[in-house]
């Protein structure tokens, strides 16, 4: 128990069921995929919920079954005291943060920027902070803020119906008028998860001694991308991600020190030294023995040999950070040409 993370709760309620009411067909919102997704995550010690409940009066009885603390805040007839409870809450977090030090992980389930100071300041205190929010209505500027953010809608268990279309002025034969096919949301690009694995992976071990962990890699990403989710690429667990990743040749997998969280490595260096020879190959096609070829295009001309060629699948960043290596390991010359305004890259030795 020790070895858990202590999670504190904290709802912006008038938030989050009017969010899912206005763009979620109107389905009320229920804390159970947000409790089932924490779980997965440590223990949830503080349960608040911030509202006027004389409005949510349905709300008030699921959430008491659910061990959650009603924080009530009247509204005045006529008013609205919305900045009320969010003033109230902030305050409330900022008490839990200092006087209960045991607390490691804040969870805001909100989608209102006006909380984005809350949680910088959560960070600055050594606090994990895990945001929740209807993605229709959460701001640009709450999930990039946190170290996690979850959209309710993609959450296990939340159903999301249909959107209803609306019945026009006339009404036509069904042959007339046939409904277009429904079409499911896609998923994310997956060499773009390729890409996206591989550069982590190169960048964590060039910038550390230790190995990379699976845990290490899920919590990079999470760096990078607060709502990065392995179920937007169609797997269940990281751990299958990965897999799937190691029998593409895009990472491999190895025996980590703990049960369930492998080390992973990229591949050895045989691709990149094909890579390597592939770029040679074309510079010198390109340029010959004694010439030269700029390097804007030539990327291009490597897809024409090899159309399934990705600089970003072997680690690096961007072709040129590519072709830096491939001078590096002595497959081509670099070297930039103020009178070309470009780099060139010639398959013969440096300019001594």
């Amino acid at each position: 128990m020790d070895q858990e993370e202590r999670i504190a709760l904290f709802l912006d309620y008038e938030n989050l069921a009017i969010s899912a009411r206005d763009h979620l067909g109107g389905v009320p919102f229920e804390l159970r995929p947000v409790a089932d997704a924490l779980a997965e995550r440590g223990r949830v010690v503080v349960r608040r919920a911030y509202a006027d409940w004389s409005y949510f009066d349905d709300d008030r009885r699921m959430l008491t079954r659910s061990h959650v603390e009603l924080i009530d805040i009247p509204q005045r007839m006529g008013a609205s005291r919305k900045n009320a409870a969010d003033i109230k809450m902030v305050v409330d977090a900022l008490e839990v943060a200092f006087e209960r030090a045991y607390i490691s992980t804040f969870v805001l389930c909100t989608g209102d920027s006006d909380f984005t100071p809350l949680v910088h300041k959560l960070r600055e205190l050594n606090k994990r902070v895990i945001g929740v929010g209807v993605e229709k209505s959460t701001s640009a500027l709450l999930p990039p803020a946190c170290d996690e953010f979850l959209y309710y809608d993609r959450l296990e268990g939340v159903e999301v119906p249909p959107p209803r279309s609306r019945p026009g002025r006339s009404v036509s034969p069904p042959e007339a008028a046939p409904q277009p096919p429904v079409v499911e949301a896609p998923m994310r690009d997956a060499d773009t998860l390729a890409a996206l694995v591989a550069q982590t992976v190169a960048g964590l071990q060039s910038s550390s001694s230790g190995t990379v962990t699976a845990s290490t890699l899920k919590r990079t990403l999470l760096r990078k991308d607060p709502t990065f989710n392995e179920a937007d690429y169609g797997f269940r667990a990281f751990g299958e991600l990965l897999r799937h990743l190691s029998g593409h040749n895009v990472v491999e997998l190895g025996g980590g020190s703990a049960k369930g969280d492998p080390e992973v490595t990229l591949p050895e260096h045989g691709d990149r030294e094909a890579a390597f020879a592939l770029l040679r190959t074309v510079v010198f096609d390109l340029a010959g023995s004694d010439g030269s070829t700029a390097l804007s295009g030539l990327k291009n001309q490597v897809r024409k040999v090899a159309p399934d060629f990705s600089e970003k699948k072997l680690g690096y960043r961007s072709f040129l950070q590519f072709c830096k290596a491939a001078a590096t390991g002595g497959a081509v010359v670099l070297r930039w040409s103020a009178d070309a305004d470009d780099y060139l890259l010639t398959t013969g030795k440096a300019d001594s």
